[in-house]
């Protein structure tokens, strides 16, 4: 099934939901049982429905995992010129060539990390019947369980997960907010606005180096949408048969995550090859999302990404989703197009139905952003 995303353009989508989330947009969701309630019980065997299919010739290259790139916030605004120049150098590549890259020096308190990280993992050893207080609905997006499960057929992830709208204010319902823990609604609301504040600082940045006026991209963030959505993993008894979250890029503009520890799990495409990040404590895990592949007309890329499981330990991650504000339409910057002498790879697209199509249909790589790309060598006139 499709759905009109902007001027006509196909995305993908389901059937519609009762349930208003971020942008206005619609989401569909079907409830399945939660895997951390499946995990507890020791099975020896993965029920059938979570066994995925194996890609025999995607290679995990474990040796690749040192070269995940490491950039440093205080270099890149150092006041130093010889500093800050070789560290935007590095950036831009690092934007160009991997879209992942662990972030340091990023000035947000750690102790606000630390303490996100533990409320997040509190939430998650609740009992079971505390957590379903906070269950999301029927065909909602918003609470305590799974996303991306459109038909009773596809198979599914071996995780569950909180997802929760945290920017900007008035899109908050706090029906979905935890009580437990008691300090769970305050770090949350500080985290947020670290994120905001962090996320705008980056796109100044990114801005810079695709030589264009950083209000082109800060503006878009101006009341931006901001979701966060906490994971929870559970071990397995044959990992190797299950797939925590499928391998997909983000729609947002940027995302940021933490983890609860430093366990591995996430891995990201990279020339063919999976690669493992090996998470640093104190840095964000941060990633281009297909809003910047577009407005850079894919001059940066958004890199498809996948979670997997361990056999014995669980592990929590905390993703922060920057979206633009409502009633957005995003294209190439026109800037960059003129100073660049390209055409548009991208059709103009407005990104509230673009997170309509995305979020109705199962995680499938970057299945979405190739639906609104031009075909090479056709009329790029919208």
């Amino acid at each position: 099934m499709y759905a009109v995303v902007a001027n006509g353009i196909g995305a993908a989508t389901g059937a519609l939901s009762d349930d208003w989330g971020a942008h206005g947009s619609f989401y569909f969701v079907l409830t399945v049982p939660n895997v951390q309630d499946l995990a507890a019980k020791k099975l020896k065997e993965v029920p059938y429905r979570y066994v995925q299919c194996e890609e025999e010739s995607e290679h995990v290259a474990f040796d690749m995992s040192d070269q995940v790139p490491v950039v440093d916030l205080q270099n890149l605004q150092h006041h130093d010129l010889t500093i800050s120049s070789n560290e935007m150098a590095k950036f831009d590549v690092v934007c160009k060539d991997w879209g992942f890259f662990l972030l340091i020096n990023h000035g947000v308190d750690e102790e606000l990390i630390r303490k996100m990280a533990s409320n997040a993992e509190e939430f998650f050893d609740l009992p079971s019947e505390e957590k379903k207080a906070y269950a999301q609905l029927p065909q909602s997006f918003q609470g305590y369980g799974q996303a991306f499960v459109v038909s009773e057929e596809q198979k599914l992830e071996w995780s569950d997960m909180l997802s929760l709208h945290t920017l900007p204010l008035y899109q908050r319902n706090m029906l979905f907010w935890p009580k437990k823990p008691p300090s769970f609604s305050e770090t949350l609301d500080k985290y947020a606005f670290e994120m905001q504040k962090l996320t705008f600082c980056l796109l100044s940045l990114i801005a810079k180096n695709l030589g264009v006026e950083p209000k082109k991209l800060t503006s878009i963030f101006d009341d931006g949408v901001q979701g966060t959505r906490m994971n929870y993993y559970p071990p397995c008894p044959q990992p190797e048969k299950v797939i925590g979250l499928s391998p997909h890029s983000d729609a947002s503009i940027i995302t940021l995550l933490i983890q609860n520890n430093d366990l591995p799990g996430l891995q990201i495409k990279i020339n063919g090859n999976w690669i493992p990040i090996n998470p640093i404590s104190g840095a964000f895990i941060v990633n281009i999302g297909d809003a910047i592949e577009i407005m850079s007309n894919g001059l940066y890329k958004s890199i498809e990404h996948r979670a997997v499981i361990h056999p014995d330990r669980a592990r929590i991650s905390i993703v922060g989703f920057q979206d633009p504000r409502q009633g957005v339409f995003i294209e190439p910057l026109q800037e960059l197009l003129e100073r660049t002498n390209v055409a548009a790879k991208y059709k103009t697209v407005n990104f509230d139905e673009y997170l309509r199509g995305y979020f109705s249909a199962k995680l499938d790589g970057k299945a979405m952003l190739d639906l609104i790309k031009f075909e090479q060598g056709k009329n790029q006139e919208c």
